[in-house]
């Protein structure tokens, strides 16, 4: 139903659909984990050059490569293989002549979860079923695709084949001591295969067994030129901004109104961070978070480790994630499309990994706490404080976004080669279009920080990242007020439903869905077509009036 909706809206779906699948096994199995049992005849051992491998392990061997073969044969072999791949080449023309593409389509994506549904349960007897199954193994199947080559089933086996044995070597080496100088191979399990992607793509953008190809990086309609708001959106604004600013007036009727506001404030900011380079960049991102979380531990380890004052750590903390953007992104921006976006997720994964182990200096899992704002800020007055901060810089994004610099930016998605013969340095804009996402999601992460007074590794985690995602595709990345609709909805939409159900991401999996299959491009895209429909009639209606 979605095949021609953007990519991203369709990635979108299957996200929700992750969400309700979740709940669905919640509901049906429960929270505990299950093993299931060895096939008959196959437990025990077998000894092999003096070593005891497990039966059953040695048939998940042999499984692979049979997969792998009848994969081979069904895809280069047989007719439906060959549409397949001629729909990957030219879906359009393979319509002309008479293919219908949509169920072509659909029994690609059937065999795809039959194949995802082997993997699951031939592994059951080694590793139980639990309900994080979902976000644990999306990762690495998505290293595994990236690193192998986008459509090459032997690159993705063989890239499988590489990350696992770097993995079982990191765990076979222990520690080790070199030059007096103990190294932790087991912790390199967490992030290793996302170190070695990295490699990969900054020496072979398209994977070890991909085709180079060039990408598009245009994701968004041609914006119209920067206007004055028109006097009813003004007002709008106005009204909404003044809502906002008397919650902690009303703070005896409606006590929680104030903590979910400033949530969703911080939520818009880091939002309207990653919509910077995403709508008029062009350059998707699955490990934005790094940035927020860079902005929250620099805040947090000026403060109680430096000893700095209050305000030095959160003017310096943003310039901190800025400055890991600026490493990042010169490495990034050479890439597009998919390549790009999960090298940002396995830089996102390292600083991830970093901030979780290192135990002496982040406060490791178990995070940092005690970072509150100073007296002069606290109560209302830090509310009051962030709603300034977000407003000012949602001012200036949108001035950037309409300055010759947002122009130029682009130009360089839509068309980097004609940019590129206008004289404009592609690759330096969107590096200068990293850093300055970096500093504004940093800046989330510092008014994130001191409002909660914590930090944790869960906010650089994949699926923070995949949050802000989720809230500037469901406001629409047309409008910068896409973003802040899109986070107030997903934060409220979070909030309440898990204060009604303990299926909660279900029903927030399902309002999701459905949004997607009605506002395709988001809500506040919705609404703006829906008005710019209403003021051409009445402008038609005016015409005719006057013949």
């Amino acid at each position: 139903r979605i095949y021609r909706a953007p990519e991203l809206f369709q990635l979108l779906a299957t996200f929700a659909l992750a969400l309700i699948f979740r709940d669905a096994a919640l509901f049906i199995w429960g929270p505990q984990d299950l093993l299931g049992p060895i096939a008959p005849g196959l437990d025990g051992s077998i000894k092999i050059l003096g070593h005891y491998f497990p039966k059953y392990d040695l048939v998940l061997i042999l499984i692979g490569p049979v997969v792998l073969g009848l994969l081979w044969l069904l895809l280069t072999r047989t007719r439906w293989g060959t549409l397949v791949r001629a729909a990957t080449q030219d879906r359009e023309m393979l319509g002309a002549l008479g293919v219908n593409q949509a169920w072509l389509f659909t029994a690609v994506f059937a065999l795809g979860a039959f194949l995802a549904a082997l993997g699951g349960a031939v592994q059951i007897p080694r590793l139980p079923a639990n309900l994080t199954l979902d976000l644990g193994v999306i990762g690495d199947a998505f290293v595994i695709v990236v690193v192998g080559g986008m459509g090459s089933i032997p690159g993705a086996y063989v890239a499988a084949l590489i990350i696992a044995e770097l993995k079982a070597m990191c765990i076979a080496l222990g520690t080790v001591s070199l030059f007096g100088v103990e190294f932790d191979f087991p912790r390199l399990t967490l992030v290793v295969e996302f170190i070695f992607m990295a490699l990969v793509l900054v020496f072979r953008p398209w994977g070890l067994f991909g085709k180079e190809a060039s990408v598009s990086r245009n994701s968004a309609p041609i914006e119209a030129p920067y206007r004055p708001a028109t006097a009813p959106f003004k007002w709008f604004i106005a009204v909404v901004i003044a809502a906002v600013a008397a919650l902690p007036l009303m703070s005896e009727w409606l006590p929680y109104a104030p903590v979910l506001a400033l949530d969703i404030m911080v939520a818009a900011l880091f939002a309207l961070s990653l919509h910077f380079i995403m709508g008029p960049g062009g350059m998707h991102s699955f490990g934005h978070a790094a940035y927020y979380g860079l902005g929250a531990y620099g805040a947090a380890l000026l403060l109680k480790s430096a000893a700095f004052s209050m305000g030095w750590s959160m003017a310096i903390a943003p310039i901190i994630a800025g400055f890991g953007a600026l490493i990042f992104g010169w490495f990034c921006v050479r890439l597009a499309g998919v390549y790009l976006a999960m090298l940002t997720l396995a830089f996102g994964q390292i600083v991830w990994s970093v901030i979780y182990q290192w135990d002496s200096f982040t406060g490791g899992s178990n995070g940092m706490i005690g970072i509150w704002p100073a007296e002069w800020l606290s109560g209302d007055a830090y509310y009051y404080f962030a709603f300034a901060i977000v407003i000012i810089s949602a001012i200036v994004l949108r001035r950037l976004l309409f300055s010759p610099f947002g122009y130029a930016l682009r130009a360089a998605r839509d068309s980097g080669l004609r940019a590129d013969a206008l004289g404009i340095n592609v690759k330096r804009v969107q590096l200068v279009a990293f850093v300055i996402a970096g500093v504004f999601a940093g800046l989330a992460g510092v008014l994130y920080v001191f409002s909660k007074g914590s930090a944790s590794p869960e906010i650089i985690w994949v699926g923070k990242s995949v949050d802000g995602l989720v809230m500037v595709l469901l406001g629409g990345i047309q409008t910068l007020i896409g973003p802040i609709v899109g986070a107030a909805t997903f934060q409220f939409l979070q909030d309440y439903f898990m204060g009604i159900t303990d299926y909660w991401l279900a029903l927030f999996g399902g309002v999701i869905l459905l949004i997607v299959l009605v506002f395709p491009q988001g809500v506040a895209g919705y609404f703006k077509e829906f008005f710019d429909y209403r003021a051409a009639k009445r402008n038609q209606a005016l015409a005719a009036s006057k013949e």
